[in-house]
């Protein structure tokens, strides 16, 4: 990203608010040009999908137009004591991967506690190069304290600020990492087994749920599987996901999981 943006040099924005020669007035005769141009007729449209559209274009104009967005994203607003409080005192390691995140990581955390406090519904962590298929247990040993740094500063801050109860946190990826190591001292890709942290949400927290066998390769007790998580995230929203539909763009009604159920044992 940063080659990226070296190379479309000085003239490129980064604003995320609106560029002094661009009003709201402007805006909003884009907008108008846009619902002009539409070549899809909104009383043919069955399925309700160009009103959903037409709600998330007024929903980003009002993030552009408040401004509530680009002030959440700007750390220099924060107090340079929390900010510290986000940023771990780690030393990256000389092996690291040239794409490796730095200690700042942390404060993708704190983006994220700016963001729901302006009215953010649901934000999105991204922590690179847990794909370790090579040097598995130097990378582990940097990047494993700095998230659990920056996810217990984030728990400890939201519950400080009376907001935790309201915000549920999941902390995951795509799969599990294979139980033997490869030649490269790596782990590959395994489906069969992963992990997952849940925290906040009202849920009855420190307690683990399941197991798995001596080698951390198959379930052996109380498999969750990941629609489970989903399943208990649409609770939290008060939506029973088993007996809710969406209708699709074929106008076939296709329910939220198909086999998730929440988590009993913490909620």
């Amino acid at each position: 990203m940063k080659n990226e943006l070296a190379r479309r040099g000085h003239g490129h924005q980064l604003r995320l608010s609106l560029h002094e020669g661009l009003t709201v007035g402007r805006l909003h005769d884009r907008v108008g040009l846009l619902r002009e141009l539409d070549v899809l007729r909104r009383d043919m449209d069955h399925t309700g999908s160009m009103q959903a559209l037409d709600e998330f274009t007024q929903l980003s104009l009002g993030i552009l137009t408040s401004g509530r967005f680009a002030e959440a994203m700007d750390l220099s607003k924060e107090d340079p004591r929390v900010l510290a409080r986000y940023t771990p005192e780690v030393r990256k390691p000389a092996d690291a991967f040239q794409s490796m995140e730095d200690p700042k990581c942390g404060q993708k955390f704190l983006l994220a506690r700016r963001l729901i406090e302006a009215g953010v519904r649901c934000v999105s962590i991204s922590i690179s190069d847990f794909d370790t298929h090579s040097r598995n247990f130097s990378a582990m040993r940097y990047l494993g304290p700095l998230v659990d740094h920056a996810l217990d500063t984030l728990v400890a801050d939201l519950e400080e600020r009376g907001m935790l109860d309201d915000v549920m946190i999941v902390v995951w990826g795509e799969f599990g990492r294979t139980p033997k190591i490869n030649d490269k001292a790596g782990r590959d890709h395994w489906p069969k087994v992963a992990m997952g942290i849940m925290a906040g949400g009202g849920l009855k927290t420190g307690q683990v749920i399941g197991a798995t066998d001596k080698h951390a390769a198959e379930a052996t007790d109380r498999p969750v599987h990941y629609q489970d998580v989903i399943a208990t995230l649409y609770h939290h929203l008060g939506i029973d996901a088993r007996n809710v539909t969406l209708t699709d763009t074929t106008g076939r009604p296709q329910y939220l999981v198909d086999i998730g159920q929440p988590i009993r044992e913490i909620l």
